[in-house]
């Protein structure tokens, strides 16, 4: 089964085997035996293990056929706005933006288009419409193109680093200071193939926040991201030793969790906005708490 992908700037500077790894979803060992194999070209140039991948290039595979599975389950999704272009979701926690393997459960692909709404596709045809992602704990806004060239001037925009994402989190202890910049490079985890570390030589990421309350055992942050790296929040904050509550993976203390009724990271999607690409009109979206985000700041301000 021949797959295609374009690299887009998640993904670029990366090599080739770990780009196949998250594109792919196989491991990085999985990935080199693809190279070795010769299943594997860039701009239809044979890859090798040593290879990195660029903004834009075109990565083709020559995977096995997978085995069949169950029909994806599928949820209703919170509709936030629509038209001919793309569409704003509210994001429930327990949703993941797209299929990969290892993953079971709904996703906003599949949904959407059980949903009747017809994505476009351009793109990866297991990540249709998608320009952004949201980890499958974390909640709130996120828009999925419907047309080709929605697909392409958001997708630019995000890459160009004009969209505006905010995002609240509630993270252990207080800040110190309450207010300032992280900026420090992220790499996948050397020992953990689905985490991310703080890492020299790691790509660069830059994270803003601003403590909106302060409580007994945890601040509320509205966090702004200039760039987009996978766990990017939930890395910067582990890596100041105030992870985001109930996150963990990234080393949260579980007893506080426990206080907090939480079984997720406490990270939410506030606010979006970006030039819609047919009007060029600046347009924006805000999404309330999750429930189960709400009840637990409730609680940690009573704690």
């Amino acid at each position: 089964m021949i797959r295609t992908w374009a690299i887009d700037e998640s993904l670029a500077g990366e090599r080739v085997d770990v780009a196949l790894s998250r594109l792919a979803g196989v491991s990085r060992a999985t990935g080199v035996t693809f190279l070795e194999e010769k299943r594997v070209t860039i701009n239809t140039k044979a890859a090798i293990k040593s290879s990195r991948v660029a903004f834009g290039d075109v990565v083709e595979v020559d995977l096995p056929d997978p085995d069949l599975h169950e029909p994806e389950p599928v949820v209703d999704l919170p509709v936030i706005f629509e038209d001919d272009s793309f569409v704003v979701i509210d994001k429930p926690t327990g949703v993941a933006a797209h299929p990969s393997q290892g993953w079971s459960g709904p996703t906003v692909t599949g949904s959407l288009t059980a949903m009747g709404t017809v994505l476009t596709s351009f793109g990866p045809s297991e990540r249709k419409g998608i320009v952004h992602r949201l980890d499958v704990g974390t909640s709130g806004l996120m828009v999925v193109t419907k047309s080709e060239q929605a697909y392409v001037s958001i997708k630019d925009q995000f890459r160009d680093r004009t969209v505006e994402k905010t995002y609240h989190t509630l993270v252990q202890g207080r800040m110190d200071p309450s207010t300032g910049t992280i900026d420090a490079p992220i790499e996948r985890h050397p020992t953990s193939s689905y985490r991310f570390a703080v890492m020299n030589g790691g790509r660069p990421s830059i994270t803003h926040y601003e403590t909106l309350e302060s409580f007994a055992y945890a601040s509320l942050l509205e966090v702004h991201l200039e760039t987009g790296r996978t766990h990017q929040i939930r890395v910067h904050m582990s890596a100041l030793r105030h992870p985001c509550c109930g996150d963990l993976t990234y080393g949260a203390d579980p007893t506080i969790a426990a206080k907090l009724k939480l079984d997720r990271q406490w990270l939410h999607a506030v606010n979006l906005a970006f030039e819609h690409p047919v009007s060029g009109e600046r347009v924006s979206f805000h999404s309330d708490y999750a429930p189960d985000l709400a009840r637990s700041l409730d609680l940690a301000r009573n704690l």
